[in-house]
């Protein structure tokens, strides 16, 4: 007897998705330190909030840590994560006299140097962002105690109490929800008119781009899921937007082994998009693990082009050079 036919399901890839440049320049940062110098390769928190790539790398001879002290005394690579460290980072890596490499998302650094040009000038700064989040630490740390102000939501914005409004600067952190964002920004904007804001905005391009593609993608899908895992903010985001651009189920998975399957049943249309720290090979087990249980057919809806390219810290670039 034939099996029964399986049900048909459109299946609508957001695009772009996945990997950002800065995320790449991090992954590539690990990969080339082990290719020249050999394991082991310290790296303070991990690289990316993936597991898949995190596990891959440790594979590989990667050695993560979430404090330096955790760290023996070496002559190995130790390197920072993409979210960015507190400045106390650096001044102990070099009192230890590590061999330091900064992955830092070059996207992050610019706003830790808004936010140093604006305590030079003598204001006080607001930073729209979650609290805990690594870049969020780092973005604070680069400051002493207090000169940053750290606004989660509305209700913190109307709380806030300035110590002098003619004086007064916000930055955020990359990885927020524009639409969040933007609601908090404006709101300061009307209740602070002298408040002074990035040249250009601090949510990076590859956050902008993703979250477009999934707010065109939603509301024409029965089901949303976003490959990445439960530590990344872009990722949660992803699933935010989807859920308020009229999805009426998203699901945020780190592999298709999470998917529970009770929650996916007579659906005719599926959305997948992935947050810029998931590899593309998690969307195609995702991909292969629906077609194993329905009829698939694959559309891309693309929202944007990317081709940013953010090159390898300066000594791992003038190595291969070197070669």
């Amino acid at each position: 007897m034939s099996a029964a036919p399986k049900p048909p399901l459109k299946v609508v890839l957001c695009s772009p998705r996945g990997f950002c440049a800065g995320v790449v320049r991090a992954i590539d940062s690990v990969e080339r330190a082990l290719a020249l110098y050999g394991p082991p390769v310290y790296v303070r928190h991990e690289i990316v909030h993936n597991r898949y790539v995190v596990d891959s790398l440790k594979a590989k001879g990667a050695v993560f840590v979430e404090e330096l002290d955790e760290i023996p005394d070496t002559a190995a690579p130790v390197i920072f994560s993409a979210h960015g460290v507190a400045k106390a980072v650096p001044e102990e890596a070099s009192k230890r006299s590590f061999f330091a490499l900064d992955a830092t998302c070059p996207l992050v650094t610019k706003v830790h140097r808004e936010a140093e040009i604006h305590f030079r000038r003598g204001r006080e700064i607001v930073l729209i962002g979650h609290a805990g989040h690594p870049e969020v630490v780092g973005t604070m740390g680069q400051l002493p105690g207090g000169a940053v102000k750290l606004v989660e939501t509305l209700a913190d914005a109307e709380a806030f109490a300035p110590q002098d409004e003619t004086q007064l600067a916000y930055v955020t952190q990359t990885t927020l929800s524009l639409d969040d964002t933007a609601e908090i920004v404006a709101f300061l904007k009307k209740r602070f008119p002298a408040i002074v804001g990035p040249h250009k905005e601090d949510i990076c391009y590859a956050t902008t781009n993703r979250q477009e593609a999934v707010k065109r993608v939603a509301p024409s899908v029965a089901a949303m899921i976003v490959v990445g895992a439960p530590n990344s903010s872009n990722s949660q985001r992803l699933k935010e937007v989807a859920e308020r651009a009229g999805c009426r189920h998203a699901a945020l998975v780190q592999r298709a082994a999470d998917i529970d399957w009770t929650k996916f049943g007579a659906i005719g249309s599926l959305g997948i998009t992935a947050g810029a720290s998931a590899p593309e090979v998690l969307v195609e087990e995702i991909i292969d693990a629906f077609a194993a249980r329905y009829d698939v057919k694959v559309e891309t809806v693309s929202a944007a082009e990317e081709g940013v390219f953010f090159p390898l810290p300066r000594p791992l670039r003038q190595t291969e050079a070197a070669e």
